[in-house]
């Protein structure tokens, strides 16, 4: 009886021109929890950005080792320069993942870099030589323009009939409008628009798909005329952001529900459902709001959602408002989905849950890794009591953190959690300023993934300022054999 519940749930997910899961072992691995057992990463890829900067370089994609019994531990050991200038790499994704692990021929190969500012999406290939990678092909911005109408596009996901599926937040002229999703087959061509005619979502950001609850779910950060020129609280009276979460069918394309989460889930960023395919909810970090929204399914089949975590708005001084929300930019579930991890990119603290009842969290780490209200800096908490108040972060290897913590990225057995903090370059330049002219860097956080705990590793530190062609902006981290953010499973 269950294998037949799974190859239904297979044989509905992939729709019938697919051939990706035969018995033959693929890519990735057949379980969350197998995935816990998995090696220890040895190499990490990062997007570096030189858009925005006083460099007028390509971005690249750098390759950092971090295999403690190495040599070059905790450095870059080689540069994927791409073709152009002023494309603003951004997230990425990879051509396959264990939602193909049925598939003996797959090959987790190609890591899918879409351009945030210039449309174009890189494909690179990983597997000629995994500590060097190199650019194998790009699709052009003003292609996907002209075949689809999307562009701005942000995340990349792998499909298990071999198709890429990104999410696009809008058109060339960077209207919200033009938000929706780009399918490219497993060569990397333009194949259209995921979703049904008339049922593009509002606003585009993030996504994740739930095979066995035949759903798909994304997220709305706002209209790309709005953000890219850095961020102005009236834009969100406006309504250039978004406050939506967009339910469909899956693998449909249809556009069955939308979620308004209102003022306490303003500008809703990464999404994640619980890693057990079985388990029918998962999380939004809503930005603005510094809440952890969570999405559940009803016994309706109906979805719906409630506030699970709030981080307060601070009291502050010598700031531009007179209260600064933590601004949750980032988040991950650890592959047993016992905990949560966020960082509050304006607060500067990375913070541990525990979701083993996903409703109730409970905190159980915190650590301070820069933020703007810092000691030393010129801005203060004001408690209650009138007191002043002042977080206190430790240096590492000699050198001051800059900026907050932004993209975390978690080791596949949930004990090391790494850390970069440039958001997005013109709102770097807005809020870390200082971070832009000096380069950003990767720590590496220290996990009980059994108790619970965070603390600062002193061990590791990635400074991209000190690159050789200057000092650049490091975004979101990938292993070559997949994580907690890029692999889904049936």
């Amino acid at each position: 009886m269950a294998s037949a519940l799974v190859d239904t749930v297979k044989s509905v997910f992939q729709g019938s021109e697919s051939h990706c899961c035969s018995h033959a072992s693929g890519p990735g691995y057949a379980s969350p929890l197998e995935a816990q057992k998995g090696p220890r990463e040895k190499l990490l890829y990062i997007t570096a950005v030189y858009t925005g900067t006083a460099q007028k370089k390509p971005d690249y994609l750098a390759t950092v080792d971090v295999d403690p019994d190495s040599k070059t531990f905790s450095k870059v050991i080689h540069r994927t320069p791409v073709n152009h200038l002023d494309d603003e790499l951004h997230h990425s994704g990879w051509n396959t993942c264990s939602s193909c692990h049925g598939d003996g021929g797959a090959q987790r190969r190609y890591l899918v870099l879409p351009s945030l500012v210039s449309g174009r999406i890189y494909i690179v290939d990983t597997a000629k030589n995994p500590r060097a990678p190199e650019v194998h092909k790009v699709v052009e911005g003003s292609e996907i323009w002209s075949r689809t109408g999307l562009a701005y596009p942000h995340t990349a996901h792998c499909l298990a009939n071999g198709d890429i599926m990104v999410s696009c937040m809008g058109d060339k002229e960077g209207n919200a409008e033009g938000s929706g999703f780009l399918l490219l087959d497993s060569d990397f061509n333009i194949k259209g628009r995921w979703e049904k005619p008339g049922h593009s979502p509002r606003f585009g950001y993030d996504f994740w798909y739930q095979p066995r609850h035949k759903t798909m779910i994304s997220s709305s950060w706002g209209a790309p005329l709005a953000f890219t020129k850095g961020f102005n609280p009236s834009h969100v009276a406006d309504g250039l952001y978004g406050q939506h979460l967009f339910v469909y069918d899956w693998p449909e394309g249809t556009l069955k529900q939308t979620l308004n989460l209102g003022n306490t889930g303003l500008i809703p960023l990464e999404i994640r459902f619980l890693h057990d395919p079985s388990k029918p909810t998962g999380y939004v970090g809503a930005a603005l709001s510094s809440t952890m929204v969570r999405f559940f399914k009803k016994d309706d089949d109906s979805w719906d959602t409630e506030v699970a975590i709030t981080v307060p708005a601070l009291k502050v001084q010598n700031w531009i408002l007179p209260e600064m929300p933590g601004l949750i930019t980032d988040f991950l579930i650890s592959l047993d989905d016992r905990f949560l991890y966020f960082s509050n990119w304006l607060h500067g603290d990375i913070r541990q849950y525990n979701i083993e009842d996903p409703a109730k969290p409970v905190l159980t780490g915190q650590v301070w890794v820069g933020g703007l209200i810092r000691e030393g800096g010129e801005v203060y908490v004001e408690k209650d009591s009138g007191e002043k108040w002042q977080s206190t972060v430790s240096d590492v290897q000699g050198t001051k953190l800059r900026g907050g913590p932004q993209m975390i990225q978690l080791s596949l057995d949930g004990k090391r959690l790494y850390a970069s903090n440039s958001l997005f370059s013109t709102w770097d330049q807005q809020f870390y300023p200082s971070m832009v002219e000096e380069g950003s860097h990767m720590i590496q956080i220290d996990v009980d993934n059994v108790n619970g705990g965070l603390s600062l590793n002193p061990n590791f530190f990635v400074d991209f300022g000190k690159e050789p062609e200057g000092p650049a902006l490091a975004h979101e981290m990938r292993y070559p054999g997949g994580d907690c953010t890029s692999d889904i499973w049936l």
